[in-house]
């Protein structure tokens, strides 16, 4: 791993002014000490800082510790999570010098204890870096996507107008222009970079509904249609938190069955959905479609449900946070046939790529639509007059301040360009089709929950009373008796720091392990046989073979 310049980007934040005071020249007190600085015209500054020298210090310390975690949290030698209650992690951070509780009491924390509170913070935190982190939809950060977090922070400025942001806006610009082909946004488009795949798909409601009644953006949702939405029942859950934020109601929320061998939206469902409610006088607004369930990796048919969209004047959204990064991989491009028709797409780089937390995208091909929708022309800020406005992009959120989260795709694409984030794409299914191998090749030790389409795997680990198990034929006892595997194997693999992996029931099926890759460029085959191997010794141990 290229080393980070630390140095640079603590010149970049520190020394700008007052005196910098070095470690050990501290006072005997435990209070802050002021550090006086002359200004240009004669009046004093008081600078608070910490016990034993400056937040600067502090900064640069941290700095080469946080390094040192970048370099080591991907190899595996340390474990994935050290798990305490929260009461001793507040024992843990008392023993620093520097509790957690915050009761405006305390003795102020020094130097020493600050940068031990630090260290344990990094610690104490689960390592999503780690080979066999895989709980969630995300896993190791890029270290050029951390390295763009700290600029970001470093340079700490808000993405709203050009006068503030002069980089940032044109990157965001450029990284927007970039996606927005990769999806085939041919005949225009708009976009930002917000914060996370939900609020992305809350852009996409709202523009949404300003297109099906523009007056809403006024009069309020008093005495307009009753307008309807529909998704797939294995959508995200941020589509029934959008319906309750915008006014419309989760009862308004339809939701469509999907096919249980593919988890796709059944398209007939949809249309049969969005003709029933035009007969009951409601008007179909909203149809969100997905590309990668949460659960499954399921992908919806996109041509067909835009098909379906054209013909009732409905707005198509696609959330694809978590499966979007099929586009860049000639291999796996094709589960996001008909994408390009969609009327706004929410796409998050923070999973699949590992640009760093958070990194999310909204896009649509109507042109000045998020203007129209959330404008408000804050004389303050957004001044025609002003020099190259046409960056000026705040007008167009639903937020005032926004940080400058496309820097770190942006640097992770100069980095590495099409090629590498296709291979980085193409690794992560490569290891899917590993473990679904060697599950498939088990004999009957695990088992596949359903067909793949994504780099999710869904699977049970079979007790020896339980083999060979075939959910369709399981009884009563069968099923109970799986359902209780996952979650104690599980909680063993945390409570050893072995591994991390999540699992649920769906459709059904009990509970089942659902393991996702993610930016899994530090993972190799071995990591997963190791897992995999871990799994059966719990298993073997915790359920015998007599039932």
């Amino acid at each position: 791993m290229a080393r980070l310049p630390a140095r640079s980007l603590w010149k970049a934040v520190s020394g700008r002014g007052g005196r910098l005071l070095r470690v050990g020249a501290a006072s005997k007190d435990r209070v802050a000490r002021p550090i006086t600085s002359t200004t240009t015209n004669g009046s004093q500054n008081q600078i608070v800082a910490p016990k034993g020298g400056t937040a600067e210090d502090v900064l640069e310390q941290g700095a080469r510790k946080l390094l040192e975690y970048v370099r080591g949290a991907s190899v595996g030698s340390q474990p994935v999570v050290r798990l305490k209650s929260p009461g001793e992690l507040k024992k843990a951070f008392r023993a620093t010098g520097c509790g957690l509780e915050i009761t405006g009491t305390e003795e102020v924390a020094g130097v020493d204890e600050l940068l031990a509170a630090v260290e344990c913070v990094l610690e104490n935190s689960v390592n999503t870096a780690h080979p066999l982190f895989f709980n969630q939809l995300y896993s190791r950060g890029d270290p050029l996507s951390i390295l763009a977090d700290w600029m970001i922070a470093a340079t700490n400025t808000n993405v709203h107008t050009y006068e503030v942001a002069p980089v940032y806006t044109v990157m965001e610009a450029e990284v927007l222009r970039r996606c927005a082909r990769l999806i085939g946004f041919e005949g225009g488009y708009d976009g930002l970079l917000v914060p996370g795949g939900s609020i992305a798909n809350l852009y996409g409601m709202l523009l949404a509904r300003h297109r099906a009644d523009p007056e809403w953006k006024t009069r309020g949702m008093n005495g307009g249609p009753n307008l309807v939405a529909f998704t797939s029942d294995h959508s995200h859950y941020s589509y029934k938190k959008s319906a309750m934020t915008m006014g419309l109601g989760t009862d308004n929320l339809i939701t469509i069955p999907t096919d249980r061998d593919t988890g796709a939206m059944v398209t007939e469902k949809l249309e049969e959905a969005i003709l029933k409610s035009k007969a009951e006088g409601k008007v179909p607004f909203f149809v969100g479609a997905t590309a990668g369930t949460t659960v499954r990796g399921g992908y919806d048919k996109f041509d067909e449900i835009a098909d379906v969209c054209s013909e009732h004047g409905v707005w198509m959204h696609i959330d694809a946070a978590w499966g979007g990064g099929a586009l860049l991989s000639r291999r796996q491009r094709h589960t996001m046939h008909g994408a390009s028709r969609t009327d706004s797409y929410a796409w998050n780089p923070h999973k699949m790529l590992g640009a760093t937390m958070q990194c999310s995208i909204f896009l649509t091909r109507h042109k000045d639509t998020l203007h129209e929708c959330n404008g408000t022309s804050a004389e303050y800020l957004f001044q025609p007059d002003k020099l190259y406005t046409e960056y000026d992009v705040g007008d167009k959120t639903i937020q005032c301040g926004r940080r400058a989260d496309a820097a770190k795709l942006w640097l992770m694409w100069k980095a590495y360009g099409d090629v590498g984030l296709e291979k980085r794409v193409d690794h992560l299914y490569a290891l899917a089709d590993h473990i679904q191998e060697r599950i498939e090749s088990s004999g009957g030790k695990f088992a596949l929950t359903f067909p793949r389409s994504c780099t999710n795997v869904g699977f049970w680990y079979v007790p020896r009373a339980l083999r060979p198990f075939d959910f369709s034929t399981a009884d009563k006892h069968a099923l109970d008796r799986i359902a209780k595997v996952a979650p104690y194997i599980k909680n063993r693999m945390q409570q050893t720091g072995d591994a991390l992996i999540g699992f649920q029931p769906l459709d059904g099926k009990p509970n089942f392990f659902r393991i996702v890759f993610a930016n899994a460029d530090n993972v190799t085959f071995d990591d997963v046989d190791q897992m995999l191997e871990r799994m059966e010794a719990i298993g073997e141990e915790g359920f015998p073979s007599k039932a």
